[in-house]
């Protein structure tokens, strides 16, 4: 096989397999904010039943760092093709289970049983998947090409998003009201068995990567965890906040502004999903240009350079919703998930550049995912909650803390990380 068709496969498969891991986790996502109130929590208020289901969504990020530690310890150990089969059956099968759910009329308290557990079990399988689709990419990029090979995986989310969107848009548009809610919203999660299908069949024909090839028999005696915290410390700490932001921005521009919008606002569903579809298209031109720049000086400045920006983001969220047009929030939307894609892109490259191979798997998921329980596990539960009590402008203040965190976490970040870098 030449290096084209080589790389070709390589970089569709990390692609494929995070842009259906992340329509899984956005499946959830979406139907949380417009369905899973009402249906798996019993409340007097609304608002409270908002707050739960939101919160059964914070249950997947609480799981992630379990899966990453997991993961990492077998993608660090045995490979890193066969892990990223093993984190895609896991979350795959969960997201179709909770199609197959009774709800809280029909069963009671085991209805929020389990859907927060098949919740846990999406998280396992996505804090094993990030870190392994970076490593894919990054490890076989070419000298120079690191940055743009390590936006592919990252390109999954918006991928997954318009897909998962896309298809609410799709079923609210040919449903009524009732049907939607009482078996409609169930089809985009019997669907991921599909996508499932298809990224197993991909990532089953790859080779292992150059570096673990490399080390092979030379994998570390203690548990990679335990060696990871003992030697890569910092890096860990300085990786884990790096991160920070990009989950902020993309859960508070999607997840919680769409029940926002819908609810408090009063926005019409299919509008509202058409802007953010329409405002997605931003954060993959982000990712895409952020990893040509990242090339061409180095990810850590352009994430530093990103971070900068969504301080701004944060302060103009608050106006701009404010402002009582659906245009207004479409801009700050576009905008928002433009500079996301800026704190986003670069991270695939960054943060596998922090460790040493033989820790890599394991040091890169760890601090992507617990970066994403700080950033955006609770964010759209904290949202609601600062909406409650002071309004929209508080929700964007938590955005620009995130990006002050990041900021932090990059300037800690070693200058030679990237020119030290051996693939």
């Amino acid at each position: 096989m030449n290096a084209y068709r080589r790389n070709a496969r390589i970089l569709t498969a990390s692609l494929v397999g995070t842009a259906v891991e992340f329509y899984d986790f956005y499946v959830y996502a979406t139907a949380a904010a417009l369905v899973f109130g009402p249906l798996f929590f019993p409340a007097h208020s609304a608002s409270i039943q908002q707050l739960a289901a939101y919160a059964s969504f914070g249950v997947a990020f609480v799981a992630r760092p379990v899966g990453a530690t997991l993961f990492g310890h077998f993608g660090d150990r045995i490979g890193r093709k066969s892990t990223l089969v093993a984190s895609l059956l896991l979350m795959g099968g969960a997201t179709v289970a909770i199609g197959l759910l009774p709800t809280y009329e029909s069963a009671g308290w085991i209805a929020p049983f389990l859907l927060c557990l098949m919740r846990f079990a999406q998280g396992l399988g996505l804090g094993g998947e990030w870190g392994g689709a970076a490593l894919l990419a990054v490890e076989n990029a070419p000298p120079g090409w690191r940055a743009r090979f390590g936006m592919f995986p990252q390109l999954g989310a918006p991928v997954g998003f318009i897909a998962a969107n896309g298809l609410f848009l799709v079923l609210s548009l040919t449903l009524s009201e009732s049907d939607f809610v009482r078996w409609g919203w169930r089809i985009p999660f019997l669907l991921s068995s599909v996508l499932v299908g298809l990224g197993l069949w991909i990532r089953f024909r790859l080779a292992e990567t150059p570096s673990f090839a490399a080390m092979h028999g030379e994998a570390p005696k203690s548990i990679p965890i335990v060696e990871l915290f003992r030697t890569h410390m910092r890096q860990t700490l300085a990786g884990t906040f790096a991160v920070v932001a990009c989950f902020a921005i993309y859960y508070l521009t999607t997840a919680f502004a769409l029940g926002y919008g819908t609810t408090t606002l009063g926005y019409d569903r299919q509008a509202f999903l058409g802007v953010q579809l329409f405002a997605i298209l931003f954060m993959a031109v982000g990712i895409v240009l952020a990893g040509y720049a990242a090339d061409r000086w180095t990810s850590r400045t352009v994430l530093i350079a990103g971070s900068a920006g969504a301080i701004v983001v944060g302060l103009l969220m608050g106006p701009m919703f404010a402002a009582g047009s659906l245009t207004a929030i479409a801009a700050f939307l576009s905008l928002g998930l433009f500079t996301m894609g800026f704190v986003y892109g670069p991270l695939a490259s960054l943060l596998p550049q922090l460790f040493d191979a033989r820790v890599r798997y394991t040091g890169s998921s760890i601090a992507f995912n617990v970066g994403g329980i700080l950033g955006g596990g609770f964010a759209p539960a904290v949202a609601q909650g600062l909406v409650d009590k002071g309004g929209v402008l508080f929700v964007g203040l938590y955005i620009s803390l995130a990006a002050v965190l990041s900021l932090v976490g990059l300037l800690w970040v070693p200058r030679h990380t990237e020119a030290a870098f051996s693939g």
